[in-house]
């Protein structure tokens, strides 16, 4: 057995270790495993400096998980876009393959809480169908492999799926989604990396949420990973208390890019049943995306985005920078709130003619009021 495979079984899976462990009442965090399993692995609750820390608010359950009014089981009306289990075909060219049902610790805001830690819900046998749907869907060029964490399967049969994606003609891209070097570094081992090298193009997306998550294992696990040629992105999510404030979310961009992983997303928590205490305001990431851009490199500034309740998708929201647009010039605030003013290029005399009225001054705003975002101009994975 692998080093990391008796971290995993060492980890925090009751409620009654888990009270112990953090002097909380056991029948309250009992009635929240119910909702939702619990695990807490040796190494992550290492990290955790402090009872309701921004590491502890993430994976330890609150009783305030039974309290959410707005809270959704399938937020994103994935289900609904599902042709058979474990396979999500929302976009024309893209499809989400859900391989593995275990993560190495549960996210207390997991959009997948329905599925996750259920071997019933996300069965092992539904990976042959879901290899026989994309052969027989030409459309598809793009795999994400997701789960759960893809990376908590065996050496062996992570490489049987990959063979089975890689032999598929029309599959160009392949991805992986993973909480591992986060939350489990110790599972990218020199065997796993020599198994992804051999089905490239191959990309990953990594979740870290905050930089207290940057460690020497993680590090060490990310450099393996980049060493092998493989593109990192991290998905970060917005999470109260966690972070929701500029200089850490900075802070953390800037220790990603050091570790050579590109800054992707930061999400707007998605509306999960039991997220509300961890969920914020929408201006509250506008205002940190404001305070990233020109105040650390563009390569440190990720896309906002809402991934639409319902199923709309992702769309990316930005702080307002543009004032006015007409024929002879653009008039805009840099990230200092400085006006600049951009001269337009004469129209050709076949172009018609439009105009689009300055926009209006605005009072500042008030400290609840709602910035208005531009309209979405993609729907990105």
């Amino acid at each position: 057995m692998e080093r990391w495979q008796k971290l995993l079984q060492k980890s925090l899976t009751s409620a009654e270790e888990v009270a112990e462990v953090f002097g909380l009442d056991a029948k309250e965090v009992s009635q929240v495993a119910n909702r939702f399993r619990i695990r807490i692995n040796p190494y992550y609750l290492g990290l955790i400096k402090a009872k309701g820390d921004p590491l502890y608010r993430q994976v330890v359950p609150d009783i305030r998980e039974l309290e959410d009014p707005c809270g959704m089981l399938d937020p994103l009306a994935e289900d609904q876009d599902s042709p058979l289990p474990g396979l999500v075909h929302r976009y024309p060219d893209r499809v989400l393959f859900l391989v593995s049902h275990e993560c190495a610790s549960y996210c207390r805001f997991c959009t997948r809480k329905r599925l996750v830690g259920d071997c019933d819900k996300m069965n092992p046998s539904s990976i042959d169908q879901g290899l026989d749907y994309i052969r027989r869907h030409s459309e598809i060029r793009d795999v994400i492999v997701s789960g759960g964490d893809p990376l908590l399967l065996t050496d062996a049969r992570l490489d049987a799926i990959l063979k089975g994606l890689r032999a598929i003609p029309h599959v160009e891209i392949i991805r992986i989604g993973t909480r591992v070097p986060c939350f489990l570094p110790q599972r990218v081992t020199r065997r796993l990396v020599r198994i992804l090298k051999h089905y490239h193009p191959l990309f990953m997306n990594v979740h870290f949420n905050h930089p207290d998550e940057i460690t020497p294992e993680s590090r060490r696990a990310l450099n393996l990973l980049a060493n092998a040629g493989i593109p990192l992105g991290s998905q970060t999510v917005l999470l109260k208390g966690v972070n929701d404030d500029p200089a850490v979310m900075k802070r953390l961009m800037q220790k990603l890019l050091a570790c050579r992983v590109r800054p992707y997303y930061i999400f707007q928590s998605d509306m999960i049943a039991g997220t509300a205490h961890l969920r914020t305001r929408v201006e509250k990431g506008l205002k940190i995306v404001k305070e990233l851009r020109g105040w650390t490199s563009g390569l440190a500034v990720p896309h906002f985005v809402i991934d639409c309740p319902g199923g709309g998708g992702k769309v990316p929201l930005l702080p307002e920078y543009v004032e006015s647009i007409s024929d002879r010039e653009v008039v805009m605030r840099n990230y200092e709130g400085r006006r600049f003013t951009y001269r337009q290029v004469p129209r050709e005399k076949t172009e018609p003619v439009t105009r689009r009225a300055p926009l209006a001054e605005k009072p500042p705003l008030e400290p609840d009021a709602a910035p208005e975002v531009l309209a979405p101009v993609s729907r990105i994975v």
